[in-house]
């Protein structure tokens, strides 16, 4: 029992540290892009994951935690799969309406479900599908707005959702099959995918934004903003890998459409963004949904744990009859003897 209120501390101490990273990382970025006109994402990013990696490296010699080898061609290939939904996810916010690229992070949770469920044979009760249902119906009316199509806008969004969604089961699969921690696959996965997006992120941004960042007339606030978004970027990446490890893709999609509701709260309150009845409504069903995919997930882990609980102890005494039965067996024949 005190392992498991261990782990659900940790669990949660996981979750708070994912919502209150990237709520800051999104308001910092937002004041950075819309109020200081530093618009180059995908570069930033690539910034994000090499200050993650240094701050790990300095971590492991400071022997926070244990550096564990990995196969190389499983890092390769999760950092660059990683990279690229990154890049796409960019890509498909540039060719659409602000409205199609929230459809397109609200469709990763029923595509990762979809995934789960035929090929690693996860189960997701009707309760669940609901709680989901309610979630991303509260998301929607919060925050989309318009939905222009596009062909070229649709095809990226479709291959950010795909890549994205592998990559977040991989995630998980990847820690539970090599028996890693979050930090450790952060540590060996980050060069990887910060190579990707240095190397891409450049082109990629110049393409959307029609500026060069390195022509780009760099400000003391600026580099301050710059600074403070990449060192609260190792808090988000981290926590990313710790929600994911400890729980699972779907469950880390969930937290992300609370972040949405968070950033939408924040933006009005501190940005004085726009904010109408019709995003106060949303989040409230998007609260209620993510409260019902809370209790249904807590009550199902409880069920799953006496069960498990219960086959232990059937066990044991399948173990211990035979062994009662012989002792009763030798005192019977000491008995006849006598």
């Amino acid at each position: 029992m005190g392992e498991m209120s261990g782990f659900q501390l940790g669990v949660m101490g996981a979750l708070f540290l994912s919502v209150a990273s990237s709520v800051s990382i999104v308001i910092c970025n937002k004041a950075l892009m819309s109020h200081l006109g530093f618009p180059f994402a995908t570069t930033l990013t690539s910034w994000h994951l090499m200050v993650t990696y240094f701050s790990l490296h300095a971590a492991l010699r400071l022997n926070l935690f244990e550096n564990k080898p990995m196969d190389m061609k499983t890092l390769t290939l999760f950092g660059l799969l990683n990279g690229v939904s990154i890049g796409f996810l960019n890509l498909s916010l540039g060719f659409n309406s602000i409205g199609f690229y929230q459809m397109t992070k609200l469709a990763i949770i029923p595509f990762t479900v979809l995934l789960e469920t035929l090929f690693l044979k996860k189960q997701f009760s009707e309760k669940i599908k609901c709680s989901l249902l309610i979630l991303l119906l509260g998301v929607g009316i919060a925050s989309v707005t318009d939905l222009q199509l596009n062909f070229v806008g649709t095809i990226l969004s479709l291959l950010a959702i795909v890549t994205t969604c592998v990559g977040q089961i991989l995630t998980n699969t990847i820690q539970k099959r090599l028996n890693v921690s979050s930090t450790q696959l952060l540590y060996q996965s980050a060069p990887f995918q910060a190579a990707i997006l240095f190397v891409s992120g450049p082109f990629l941004d110049q393409f959307l934004t029609k500026k060069n960042v390195f022509a780009y007339k760099y400000s003391t606030v600026v580099l301050g903003f710059i600074m403070l978004s990449c060192l609260i970027a190792v808090f988000v990446n981290l926590s990313t890998f710790l929600v994911i490890g400890k729980t699972s893709p779907v469950t880390y999609q969930v937290l992300g459409h609370l972040k949405t509701c968070l950033v939408l709260a924040f933006g009005y309150t501190l940005l004085h963004d726009p904010f109408t009845s019709r995003n106060i409504f949303g989040i409230l069903i998007a609260i209620v949904g993510m409260g019902m995919y809370s209790y249904f997930c807590t009550a199902e882990a409880k069920r799953k744990q006496l069960g498990d609980l219960s086959s232990l102890s059937q066990m044991k005494e399948r173990d211990t009859t035979p062994l009662l039965a012989s002792h009763h067996q030798d005192k019977e024949s000491k008995d006849s003897v006598v």
